[in-house]
């Protein structure tokens, strides 16, 4: 997958089926479903894949144990439902968690456990672990880390796990090898219009400056938190339909909460549920619900968000989580649709929504990354019926996502790349230097920034230090002092000068420290 291929297809293209604006989790779900379908299909995205808030998630593939308690039924048999997929397609980059529910009263040990019994039975044959009420003593075995204190026992219940990111740039792998096109750095700034009707758009490559009119059969909207821009493009009168909800996640070595099983906290302050989840040999600690009034390409963490968190999360942990325990901290926006008279994002529905403006522009929005396959598939049958072009089935069910391989090694700090691993280690052996590690705290290689230039469309540092590898979301200090060494490298393998590494540096030194938690 190298962009300049990419960009050199926009010239040769006279029109398009289907052009999908957004490379988040949903535009990709998309692009991914046109282009195994044999659609013409391309896919633009004004930053980098997965840039916003597809690789700032809680990286939990589940059905969603609070919606169950909010009697959102069809979403929770749908995500389900979509969570077996999604392991079976991308084992490489997803894994069955367990996760341990304390309880502090006897009678909150047979509540929990009869919802979390019937949450495991709704998956049915996609089934991934039995649900069990444990005593005390078997939790603290599990999760040594939680409070003693008046523990009458817990619930062990099983849902996904998976990487955000890397899912995001194998989707975009996928599209390519079925025949799409897919690009980064490349921003739509108004729909192509003929005779009323949406079919294509105006867009700049952010990198040279170039423009482009490109046509299509119709345009399918996937923005996220940035929908109601598209939207406004297409229709200057339409009202914002977004109603962006933050939320937070911190990160803290794994000495704070040892062992394999995550911990959820069922009710919270707010009355959310908390997650600790290990991940990537830490633990990532979240989330929050914030609304906000505006959506930005860089959210930050606010100070309640922060207090809320320690606030909660310390009431279930005997290891005391303090501010300068934390490695990192991010947020992300939720595009969650506005409902009439509703103010608390907390209350909104997370079902996705898809709208068909009287351009037909086919705009989808809401969801979340479990059910990406199928708000992809939905989107793209409303542009197929629009367009009035030839119906294919579905084939993204049973298609192996970019990378495929049964699971082997997961102690291989190069599993998550599956199939890939073989090649990125051929391409160490090629020169010493890429076998060395990127920072001395973490496993990666100097071969993995080479990789993502030449083979995921990496374009800048943060692209390689926050989404090709996740050191900026693992440990935000350590991604700052690997970014000088990861920008020479860039630099040596496409032919950059002094400055542009200084740039790189400076450019990502200043976001990364919006990643560091002040103590």
């Amino acid at each position: 997958m190298q962009r300049g291929e990419m960009i050199g297809r926009l010239d040769t293209e006279t029109e398009w089926d289907i052009i999908i604006i957004g490379g988040g989790a949903t535009g990709l779900g998309a692009a991914t479903d046109a282009a195994s379908r044999g659609y013409k299909t391309l896919l633009l995205e004004r930053f980098d894949f997965a840039k916003g808030t597809s690789s700032r998630a809680t990286k939990l593939v589940h059905g969603g144990v609070r919606y169950l308690a909010q009697g959102n039924i069809k979403l929770v048999m749908e995500a389900l439902r979509e969570r077996g997929i999604l392991l079976r397609n991308a084992p490489h980059l997803t894994r069955i968690q367990p996760f341990i529910l304390p309880s502090y009263a006897w009678w909150q040990k047979w509540f929990y456990g009869i919802g979390l019994k019937i949450y495991g039975l709704m998956s049915g044959k996609l089934n991934i672990g039995k649900t069990r009420v444990l005593s005390s003593k078997t939790i603290l075995q599990y999760s040594p880390a939680v409070s003693h204190t008046k523990l009458s026992g817990g619930i062990l219940y099983y849902d996904g796990q998976f990487d955000d990111a890397r899912l995001a740039l194998n989707l975009a792998q996928t599209v390519v090898e079925q025949g799409g096109t897919v690009l980064n750095y490349m921003e739509v700034f108004d729909v192509r219009k003929e005779n009323g009707k949406s079919k294509g758009v105006y867009a700049e490559d952010m990198l040279t400056g170039k423009e482009y009119e490109l046509k299509s059969k119709v345009v399918i909207n996937a923005t996220g938190v940035f929908t109601d821009d598209v939207l406004q493009m297409d229709d200057n009168m339409q009202h914002n339909i977004i109603s962006p909800s933050q939320g937070i996640h911190l990160v803290v070595d794994k000495k704070f909460f040892p062992g394999d099983h995550a911990m959820m906290i069922p009710k919270t302050d707010d009355g959310r549920v908390l997650f600790a989840v290990p991940w990537h040999d830490k633990v990532i600690i979240g989330t929050t619900d914030t609304p906000v009034a505006e959506a930005l390409f860089e959210p930050r963490a606010l100070k309640e968000e922060i207090e809320f968190i320690f606030r909660n999360v310390n009431r279930y942990l005997s290891s005391g989580i303090t501010r300068a325990d934390v490695k990192a901290v991010f947020a992300g926006l939720r595009p969650l649709v506005k409902v009439p008279g509703q103010k608390k994002t907390a209350l909104m529905p997370r079902d996705h929504t898809i709208i068909v403006s009287k351009s037909g522009l086919v705009t989808i929005t809401g969801g979340k990354w479990t059910t990406y396959r199928k708000m992809g598939k939905e989107a793209v049958d409303n542009a197929l019926f629009l367009a009035k072009l030839e119906r294919r089935p579905s084939v993204t069910e049973s298609l192996r996502i970019h990378g495929w391989r049964q699971q082997e090694n997961g102690d291989d700090p190069l599993h998550y790349y599956g199939a890939d691993a073989t090649e990125i280690k051929k391409l160490a052996n090629e020169n010493a230097a890429w076998k060395e590690q990127l920072h001395p705290a973490f496993p990666y290689v100097k071969a993995q920034v080479i990789w993502g230039v030449r083979n995921e469309m990496a374009m800048t540092v943060e692209d390689v230090l926050s989404r090709r590898i996740r050191m900026l979301f693992l440990d935000a200090r350590a991604a700052i002092q690997a970014a000088p060494e990861t920008a020479r490298l860039m630099a040596e393998e496409t032919g950059k000068d002094e400055n542009w590494q200084q740039e790189q540096v400076q450019n990502f030194t200043t976001l990364a420290e919006g990643y560091l938690l002040g103590i």
